[in-house]
């Protein structure tokens, strides 16, 4: 802290209304820089107060210009969102199984047939799994019908007594006539009006429908072969292409044989942490999913393939995806057994697994891999939610273990590095 000098001695006749000199610092050697008349003008400003210097620097036109920069950049990600995850989706396969490819380049296996080779096996291993669990899907789709007038039961009684929605209904509209008799008959009418245009309940024994529901599945599942389909040939050709990009960008990075090395050095972590992140969802998902599938065959779930399989792809969104694993296999244990014990039985067992797997061996890998601050990365995901939805919540990771290890080589960009940090 630096303080203002002291005004030299004035005589005796000076005014009497001229301010008194400070006192000066004590202590041998205290030296005191003379305060400035104005602060420097343009972005650069200096805080002057009491005596206290305080230097802060701002750059306004540059931090205007990066918060529009980042606006624009977040809008662009989500109006472009059907580009950037089937290219972002495809370049992590092909991190993924470009070991496979360079490990048959060495037995004289050349890069064509070879990643031909890879992308066939993986096709077929994928149909495999489906042409085994074909009849289990099938089985769900056809209980539709029957999980319909199940549902129809519960919400109304067969003794012709009001369904649940109407009892709702009615006490919903007995809590608004008793805030209109509180407030006043201003609002009263406007109150009756609105409880009045509430539609009525179904009747008892009607079939809710579904046809609604089958045309929104059906239009997701046309989107997701098309983007699937990208999605193959963008892996195919970039194993194709194996280190092309690289030698590209390292390229382009300048003469300088301190930035090539730094691109190499990037390029080599990215690499080592895409592939290490992707082989350990792969083993924790089909771990998952085999421990799933044993839990639910033994208490007895029909179609315990199908579930386990749906356990095993929806445990690869962190955090909220053994929250939907549970819901879903305790909603069919309670329509299949119709008891409460059941339903806790077989919600218990997928959420203790799913919490075992994911909780204890994914943490753990990750945090070996990665080494990232979970909180950080709890952040990012709800971030890439909200852009992204469930793809945002897939890709969330991945992208911020890119952003961790560029962040970590580039100059400038330490203060990122150290937040997503350990």
């Amino acid at each position: 802290m630096q303080l203002v000098p002291p005004e030299p001695a004035q005589p005796a006749q000076a005014s009497d209304n001229a301010a008194p000199a400070p006192a000066a610092p004590d202590g041998p050697g205290a030296a005191a820089e003379p305060l400035p008349a104005s602060p420097p003008a343009g972005d650069e400003l200096t805080l002057h107060a009491a005596g206290l210097r305080l230097p802060v620097h701002v750059n306004a036109r540059g931090l205007s210009l990066g918060i529009l920069a980042t606006i624009a950049c977040i809008f662009a990600l989500q109006w472009a969102q059907k580009f950037f995850v089937p290219l972002l989706l495809g370049i992590f396969i092909a991190y993924t199984l470009n070991p496979v490819v360079r490990w048959l380049e060495r037995w004289h296996v050349k890069r064509v047939i070879g990643a031909t080779l890879v992308t066939a096996l993986i096709l077929g291993a994928m149909g495999g799994t489906f042409y085994r669990l074909q009849g289990e899907f099938f089985n769900i789709i056809d209980e539709l019908p029957a999980l319909t007038h199940k549902v129809t039961k519960i919400l109304t009684s067969s003794s012709g007594e009001r369904s649940t929605i109407q009892q709702v209904q009615q006490a919903a509209a007995e809590i608004e006539r008793a805030a209109s008799n509180a407030t006043g008959g201003g609002e009263r009418k406007a109150i009756q009006k609105r409880t009045q245009s509430v539609p009525p309940a179904p009747a008892a024994g009607s079939n809710i429908r579904v046809m609604d529901w089958v045309l929104a599945g059906s239009v997701g599942l046309a989107t997701f072969l098309s983007q699937a389909t990208m999605v193959v040939f963008l892996v195919f050709f970039l194993l194709l292409a194996g280190d092309t990009f690289k030698r590209k960008l390292v390229k382009l990075t300048g003469p300088s044989l301190t930035r090539k090395k730094v691109t190499v050095h990037i390029l080599d972590d990215m690499n080592n942490a895409i592939q290490a992140y992707m082989f350990m969802l792969l083993v924790t998902n089909v771990l998952l999913a085999l421990l799933t599938w044993a839990a639910l065959r033994a208490i007895g779930l029909e179609n315990a393939g199908a579930w386990a399989a749906f356990a095993g792809v929806a445990h690869v969104v962190p955090y909220f995806g053994p929250l939907l694993i549970t819901i879903a296999t305790g909603a069919v244990a309670f329509f299949q057994f119709e008891s409460l014990r059941m339903v806790i039985l077989v919600a218990g067992s997928s959420l203790g697994i799913a919490t075992l797997v994911g909780m204890v061996v994914t943490t753990w890998m990750t945090g070996k891999i990665a080494k990232m601050n979970p909180a950080a990365v709890f952040v990012s995901l709800l971030f890439w939610g909200w852009l992204w939805g469930m793809w945002g919540l897939l890709l969330g990771v991945p992208v911020v273990v890119v952003l961790k290890v560029v962040a970590e080589r580039v100059e400038g960009m330490e203060v990122l590095a150290e937040l997503l940090g350990e």
